[in-house]
């Protein structure tokens, strides 16, 4: 019984980590290249993820430690990789600040009207000063906001399957073919949790493989599902938050409740993010705590006031590229790791080397993409 907790707790971790603001997205750019384009991409950036989080844990089960992904970078590249995943690291870490500044005031505006940039500041200035003050209790709530945007997505399918109108899931537009790219990596992601899903499993070590398999699948299940209903619904009228397009279907009220849902959950995702960027900043740089916590805060403000606004270029960029330069370290790691480990791991891959180097092929094709669609 004790054993499928802590299998349960694990899967619950990863699917915590993994879901969040980028959920609302991903309607917005599956919209704009066509349904079946962006089911094919969630499809085979659901196994590349999938692939990335087994090397991590295979990685974590052949390194004797406790690290995270700077701390790998330094062992198995040195002091040149360190350097380069922790700056790569703080980057996601402020695009995904940044995000959560921008969903934050569109659903305020949703449930008290108003200016949306006036909302997004409100937002901010409220999430930052829990950061400051350091929350710690916030932490476990990650899982239950997480549920929270589940919910979401059962409350929109529940309402808006009448309305659903199916030829909006016809349509394909080849020009925006690598559109949902980078908005869907940026949303699966979850190697952070990775670490903690070996602590918590304990000597159960062996069921990591199938706790990852599980906890990446079932969040691109629900992505699958929103994506769905919101396009089934609002077609090329799609809003980037997903919200606002659907205000046009549904009632008030229940527009007003999936917003206040998704403001707790992006303000969960905040506070615990903003925690974790502040004490990188304050334990492994030695930054003053009160400099370290206006280190985390000021860059995405900045980034918001001087107009950084568009929710999908900020996602699909940070996933595009800077999460596509963490994943080929994390590869060149894994690769590295397998051969100079002494530690027999409870599970191996054992998987042909040019799957790899064909993910890293395809990240490095990502990022040129995102930069031409940026410029």
């Amino acid at each position: 019984m004790v054993n499928m907790i802590r299998i349960y707790q694990s899967v619950a971790t990863l699917i915590g980590a993994i879901v969040g603001v980028g959920i609302f997205g991903i309607p917005y750019v599956v919209s704009k290249s066509g349904f079946l384009i962006g089911v094919i991409f969630l499809f085979i950036l659901t196994l590349a993820v999938l692939l990335l989080h087994l090397y991590y844990a295979e990685i974590i089960l052949r390194t004797p430690g406790r690290h995270r992904f700077v701390g790998y970078s330094y062992k198995y590249l040195g002091r040149f990789g360190k350097i380069i995943a922790g700056i790569i690291s703080i980057v996601i870490f402020y695009g995904a600040l940044l995000s959560y500044i921008i969903v934050g005031g569109s659903f305020l505006k949703i449930i008290f009207d108003g200016n949306e940039f006036m909302w997004s500041i409100v937002f901010f200035f409220v999430c930052s000063l829990l950061v400051l003050f350091g929350l710690e209790f916030i932490a476990p709530l990650e899982i239950l906001m997480s549920l929270f945007l589940v919910l979401v997505v059962i409350l929109v399918l529940i309402i808006g399957f009448p309305y659903i109108n199916y030829s909006n899931l016809k349509t394909i537009d080849f020009s925006n073919f690598f559109l949902p790219y980078g908005v869907i990596f940026f949303s699966l992601l979850g190697q952070v949790a990775v670490p903690e899903i070996k602590e918590i499993l304990k000597d159960k070590s062996h069921k990591i493989k199938q706790v990852i398999i599980l906890g990446t699948v079932i969040p691109a299940i629900i992505y699958f599902l929103f994506a769905f209903i919101v396009v089934g619904i609002t077609g090329k009228n799609t809003s980037e938050e997903a919200m606002e397009g659907l205000s046009y279907f549904f009632h008030s009220s229940y527009i007003v409740l999936v917003a206040i849902f998704g403001v707790l959950a992006v303000a969960s995702s905040f506070l615990i993010l903003g925690i974790n960027l502040k004490k990188i900043f304050w334990y492994d740089y030695n930054i003053n705590k009160h400099i370290a916590w206006l280190l985390t805060i000021s860059v995405p403000f900045l980034a918001y006031v001087l107009n950084l606004r568009d929710f999908i270029k900020v996602i699909g960029s940070i996933g595009a590229c800077f999460c596509a330069i963490q994943a080929i370290i994390l590869i060149v790691i894994y690769h590295k790791a397998k051969r100079l480990s002494k530690r027999t791991p409870e599970f191996s891959l054992n998987l042909p080397v040019f799957l790899s180097w064909s993910l890293v092929i395809f990240f490095i094709l990502g990022i040129f993409y995102q930069v031409r669609y940026i410029f």
